[in-house]
Parts: structure tokens; C-alpha cells; sequence
């Protein structure tokens, strides 16, 4: 695949989440209020993580 950008949208909460991504280059890109609406009533706060591919040649090089 020729991808050039990969997301991930978190509940603040989920850690185990966040290290995920933190540990593989992603980047807190940003943080939005009310993001999705998880089960029936509630909605949730996300940040956003990213990593674009010019990222991606780097880690790869350094394995």
C-alpha cells in the first residue's frame, strides 16, 4: 500500500492506547471534545495521534 498518513483518534483515558502509538512515531497532533458517540448517550473526548510517511523511512533505517 502507498499509504502517506496514518491516524488514530484515542480516548484520553486508554494508555495502554497512547504508549502504543507514542512507541511507534506517531504525534499528538490535536485534541477534540465530543469526538464520538460511544454507546448509546455518551460522547467522548479524543486526541489525535498521526504519523506521515516521511516518518516512516527513518524508523525503518534505524532497525
Amino acid at each position: 500500500m502507498n499509504l502517506h498518513r496514518l491516524e488514530a483518534n484515542i480516548q484520553p483515558d486508554n494508555i495502554a492506547s497512547i504508549k502504543l502509538v507514542a512507541n511507534n512515531g506517531f504525534i499528538k497532533e490535536g485534541f477534540s471534545r465530543n469526538y464520538l458517540k460511544v454507546g448509546a448517550v455518551e460522547w467522548k473526548d479524543h486526541e489525535r495521534w498521526a504519523s506521515v510517511n516521511a516518518n516512516w523511512s527513518e524508523k525503518v533505517d534505524n532497525i
